[in-house]
């Protein structure tokens, strides 16, 4: 997610922060130079201007060019605007009073609406929420099956007549929800590959019959400048509430998001980070910028981590490892944990310093599959006692997983080292005394 953006970014600014003494004009050069990068990303020529301006307004002042450090406290100045830019503060789903809550989501073909539906759908169920999706896009071919298939598979109820038109099927599925105990409805409307008005007369005609709550955009990330246009023309319309991002682990390069707060004044909600159901997170505008240049996302790394693991097993592994007594068979629950997380590359995407990776650098998924191949391969006694593993166990378990007996043996190379490393941790202790919790 923008690596491209923050490689230049940081390039950029590494020079100024090793300056012990920097002045306005090295100030403004550097700034010229964020300005090109963020044109080169997309972003709409007008928000560039007016984000420089404001930057340099506020890093050539005295307490900042005077500082101890003033390299980076241009940077703070930098990440403050960004964040402003991008809407200061994270903005919340509505929910009525008087259920049910009622969201329409809009968007042109192709930018992933549909599977948004069924991804917000999951995402407001894990908050306690009883959505119920409505198929009110009755003009795509397969799009009723689609969110059908998506339903069924997010476990989340849909509303759908074939025999109905749109904003029949909308009116219906308020009513449905109602009468079924569903306190939000999610209503899934038509999309075109162009803006036009017969779209727009029937998203107009179905906000006025359901009197929507909330109206969320999607907007497909990796359109850049044309994101932002589309969305113009639809808030002249609809006035929605919020903007999605989806496809923000493609080839994104930043534009749209930088610049939709600001052309259009709505603010971004969530962004689409896969495929998989759950690969939906919401958008907090501090955390994104830290993320563009170079910081890292540890927050949401940890909350994603927290939904995935099980803190009660997380204590238990820990008394192991304490103890020395986590084996292949431990490591393997905890890779099939790491797994739920998301694509590597994304998880590796959210520590500091990763877009220094060199940029032809791959992170292999597969290479997760390939171990757990070989773990499985084991005996449950070979997965406990990994030093009972001879020549030829280790040939029968390269034969078991379709690997090498090289490919065993760095396995359990690896596992020896994170064993010594282990050990070492359990041992160190505080410079006041006290024991040093395993994760430090």
């Amino acid at each position: 997610m923008f690596e491209e953006l923050s490689r230049k970014l940081d390039g950029i600014l590494k020079q100024l922060r090793g300056q012990g003494k920097i002045t306005e004009a090295n100030v403004a050069e550097t700034l010229r130079e964020v300005r090109r990068v963020l044109l080169d990303a997309d972003v709409h020529y007008k928000v560039a201007k007016e984000f420089v301006d404001g930057v340099l307004k506020k890093s050539t002042g005295v307490d900042v060019l005077q500082s101890i450090t003033p390299g980076q406290q241009v940077v703070k100045v930098l990440y403050d605007e960004l964040v402003a830019l991008l809407g200061l503060t994270s903005s919340e789903i509505a929910s009525s009073p008087l259920p049910p809550t009622v969201i329409m989501v809009a968007g042109l073909q192709g930018s992933g609406k549909t599977t948004f539906c069924a991804k917000l759908a999951l995402y407001l169920k894990g908050q306690g929420r009883h959505p119920l999706l409505a198929a009110a896009d009755v003009h795509r071919p397969a799009a009723i099956d689609q969110l059908l298939v998506l339903g069924k598979q997010v476990g989340i109820p849909v509303f759908a007549d074939r025999t109905l038109g749109a904003v029949a099927i909308a009116h219906a599925a308020v009513d449905h929800a109602r009468k079924n105990a569903r306190d939000t409805v999610i209503i899934d409307t038509a999309g075109r590959l162009h803006v036009d008005d017969e779209m727009m007369r029937e998203a107009e005609a179905i906000k006025a019959a359901v009197t929507p709550h909330e109206i969320l955009f999607v907007v497909d990330a990796m359109t850049g400048q044309d994101a932002v246009n589309t969305a113009r023309v639809f808030n002249e319309r609809l006035k929605f509430h919020g903007a999605v991002l989806t496809k923000m682990d493609g080839d994104a390069r930043g534009g749209a998001a930088l610049s939709l707060r600001a052309t259009v004044g709505t603010p971004i909600k969530f962004i689409g980070t896969g495929e998989k159901p759950e690969a939906l997170e919401k958008f907090h505008p501090d955390r994104m910028a830290s993320r563009i240049l170079g910081m890292g996302d540890i927050v949401t790394l940890v909350e994603k981590a927290q939904q995935q693991f099980d803190q009660e097993k997380a204590v238990q592994l820990e008394a192991k490892l304490r103890k020395q007594q986590f084996t292949l068979e431990d490591f393997l629950e905890q890779l099939q944990e790491v797994k739920k997380m998301g694509p590597l590359s994304q998880v590796l995407g959210m520590l500091p310093g990763a877009h220094r990776l060199p940029q032809d650098a791959t992170v292999d998924d597969h290479a997760l599959v390939r171990i757990e191949a070989m773990i499985r391969s084991m005996t449950r006694e070979e997965r406990q006692r990994p030093q009972i593993l001879n020549g030829s166990r280790r040939k029968r378990i390269a034969v078991g997983s379709g690997t090498s007996v090289q490919e065993v043996n760095r396995l359990l190379k690896q596992y020896e080292q994170m064993q010594k490393m282990m050990r070492t941790l359990g041992k160190r202790r505080h410079p006041g005394g006290m024991k040093l919790p395993l994760g430090m």
